[in-house]
C-alpha cells in the first residue's frame, strides 16, 4: 500500500507558526542556559515560555484535546516537534519535552478519570511538572528493568514503597512522580511491577542529591530519590497491580519516537549553521564549501538527516495505524540518536575553533545530544532486540507452511 507522508495543510500551517515562535521568542532565551552559567532552564523560564506558547495556541501539541492539548497524530507530531526542536528550549516551551510528554501519553492511556483530572489536566496546562522514577543505581534496574529492586508492600490500608531511584530527570520541583516498584501477589493480581503516583509532598519520598551531568537542558536536573516507607493509598496505583512493565511499553515506544523528533530539530539547526559557515568562511583561496573534505561532511549530514526523517515518519505512521511498531521505533531510536550526534559533531568541525567556543551554541548542542544514545534505551540494548526480532522473523519465514 502506498503511503503519502506529505503533511496536510493544517499541519503545514501549524509548523510555520511554531517555526516563527521558536525563532522569535525561544531562541533568544537560550542565553539563559548557556554552559558558562552552570544552570539549565529554570522553572520561571519554563513558565514564561509556556505562557507565550499558550498565547500563540501552540501549547501541548501531543496531548489530547479534551485535556487541553492540540491532539496531534504522531505523524503530525513529527513535523511540529522537529520544528520545536530547533531550539533546546522549544519542546519545553511547547510543553512537549521529556519526561512530561511521555507521562501525558501514559496518563491518557492508563489513568482513571479521577487520576486524569488530578494529575493530567494540570500537567497539560503547564501548571505543574512531573517525573518518572524507574532507573536505579547498581545493582538495580537500568537497561535491564527485570533487575528492579524498589519494592511496594500492602500493609492492610496502604502501599508502602521502599527503594532508591537514580538519575530521575526533572525530580526537583516536580509536583508528582510515577514510581515503578516490585509488588507481590495482591488481590488476585500476579506478582510483578506496579506503577504508583506519588505526590511531591509525601514525607516518605525525598531527593538526596542532584547528579552532575554532561547535559543541563532539563528543568529540575537529574536527581537521586529515596523512597522510605513511602505510604500511598490504593487509588495511587496507576493502572493495575502487577502490570507495570506492560505500561512502561505503552509509554516508551512513542516516547522514544518523540525524542527522535525533537533531537532531529537541533541536528537540522546545526546543519543549517554548518552550511552557512561553509558558504561564508574562506580558506585556501576559496569558501569552505568548495573544499572536498568539507563537502563530504555536509553531504553525509544531509544523508543522515534524510534517513532520520523517513525512519521517524514510517514508525509514526505505523503507530497511528494502531501497530505496536516495536522494531521500527527501536531502529529509529538507534539510528537517529547516533545520526544526530554525527551531524552536530560535523557542524562543530566545519566551524573550527568557533564551533567549540561559546560564541555559537554548537558546543552546547554537542553536550546535550550525546546522552540520547543512552536515554530511553541504550543503542546496544536496542540493537540486541532488533537482532532477536530479525532472527525470529527469518526463522518463521523459513519454516515449512
Amino acid at each position: 500500500m502506498a503511503v503519502d507522508f506529505t503533511p496536510d495543510p493544517a499541519t503545514l500551517e501549524l509548523r510555520e507558526r511554531v517555526r516563527v515562535f521558536v525563532r522569535d521568542e525561544v531562541v533568544p532565551a537560550e542565553q539563559e542556559m548557556l554552559p558558562d552559567t552552570g544552570t539549565g532552564p529554570t522553572d520561571a523560564l519554563r513558565q514564561r515560555l509556556q505562557r507565550a506558547a499558550k498565547e500563540h495556541g501552540l501549547l501541548a501539541p501531543t496531548a489530547p484535546v479534551r485535556f487541553g492539548g492540540l491532539g496531534l497524530t504522531l505523524t503530525a507530531q513529527a513535523e511540529i516537534l522537529r520544528e520545536a526542536g530547533h531550539s533546546l528550549l522549544g519542546p519545553l516551551a511547547l510543553n512537549c519535552a521529556a519526561p512530561d510528554e511521555g507521562n501525558m501519553h501514559l496518563m491518557h492511556r492508563v489513568a482513571t478519570p479521577e487520576q486524569q483530572e488530578k494529575y493530567l489536566v494540570p500537567l497539560v496546562s503547564g501548571a505543574v511538572r512531573s517525573c518518572f522514577a524507574m532507573t536505579e543505581p547498581s545493582p538495580g534496574a537500568g537497561s535491564d528493568p527485570s533487575m528492579l529492586r524498589t519494592t511496594a508492600r500492602w500493609d492492610g490500608d496502604a502501599w508502602a514503597i521502599d527503594g532508591r531511584k537514580w538519575y530521575i530527570t526533572g525530580a526537583d520541583g516536580a509536583a508528582w512522580t510515577i514510581c515503578m516498584a516490585s509488588t507481590p501477589e495482591h488481590g488476585g493480581a500476579p506478582a510483578g511491577a506496579t506503577m504508583f503516583l506519588v505526590d511531591a509532598g509525601n514525607t516518605g519520598m525525598r531527593i538526596t542529591r542532584h547528579i552532575g551531568s554532561l547535559d543541563t537542558g532539563f528543568t529540575g536536573g537529574h536527581c537521586e530519590v529515596v523512597f522510605d516507607d513511602c505510604r500511598v493509598s490504593p487509588d495511587a496505583v496507576l493502572g493495575e497491580v502487577g502490570r507495570g512493565f506492560a505500561y512502561a511499553q505503552v509509554r516508551l515506544a512513542p516516547a522514544r519516537l518523540t525524542h527522535c523528533m525533537r533531537w532531529l530539530g537541533i541536528a537540522q539547526r546545526a546543519q543549517d549553521m554548518a552550511l552557512d559557515r561553509a558558504g561564508e568562511r574562506e580558506a585556501f583561496g576559496q569558501p569552505l564549501a568548495g573544499l572536498g573534505m568539507v563537502q563530504q561532511m555536509l553531504a553525509d549530514s544531509e544523508i543522515d538527516l534524510a534517513a532520520c526523517r523517513h525512519l521517524i515518519a514510517h514508525a509514526a505512521w505505523l503507530l497511528d495505524q494502531g501497530g505496536r511498531a516495536r522494531s521500527e521505533t527501536a531502529v529509529a531510536k538507534t539510528f537517529v540518536a547516533e545520526a544526530v550526534g554525527r551531524v552536530v559533531d560535523r557542524a562543530v568541525q566545519v566551524h573550527g575553533a568557533l564551533g567549540i567556543s561559546y560564541d555559537v551554541p554548537l558546543s552546547l548542542f554537542l553536550r546535550e545530544v550525546r546522552p540520547f544514545r543512552i536515554y530511553d534505551g541504550a543503542s546496544e540494548v536496542h540493537r540486541m532486540s532488533i537482532a532477536k526480532r530479525a532472527v525470529r522473523r527469518r526463522a518463521a519465514a523459513r519454516s515449512p507452511q
